[in-house]
């Protein structure tokens, strides 16, 4: 699991690896040209369920931290589909397939838990 650790009291939001480095591609694309945007995702049941968003922004303090020391493979379709997502009025939401055509976000849980197997 890696972490997303947001704002200068470092809140943290835990996803897998791979989703998360698809994430740090697309919001540092999109915060280097300061267009900032929603990045929403289903909570675990575990913690209540339900959604969450954060507004990235280039003022906002962002770090990401992985489980592994290996970069995880990227797909560049998905990182493109991602980067339009991003770009709407809705922002990236990791837990909509509507307009993310490969299964690389979860349908169930934008956040994983280490017993679900990660499908590309």
């Amino acid at each position: 699991m890696g972490v997303l650790a947001y704002s200068a009291e470092r809140m943290s939001f835990y996803f897998d690896d791979e989703v998360l480095a698809h994430v740090q591609v697309v919001a540092t694309a999109k915060l280097r040209r300061h267009e900032p945007f929603f990045l929403s995702w289903r909570d675990p049941q575990a913690v209540g369920g339900g959604r969450s968003a954060i507004w990235l922004h280039p003022s906002i303090p962002l770090s990401f931290h992985f489980d592994s020391h290996d970069r995880p493979p990227l797909d560049r379709q998905l990182l493109e589909e991602m980067a339009i997502s991003a770009s709407g009025a809705g922002g990236l939401d990791l837990s909509d397939e509507a307009h993310l055509s490969r299964t690389a976000m979860p349908s169930h849980n934008a956040m994983k838990r280490h017993d679900l197997p990660m499908t590309v």
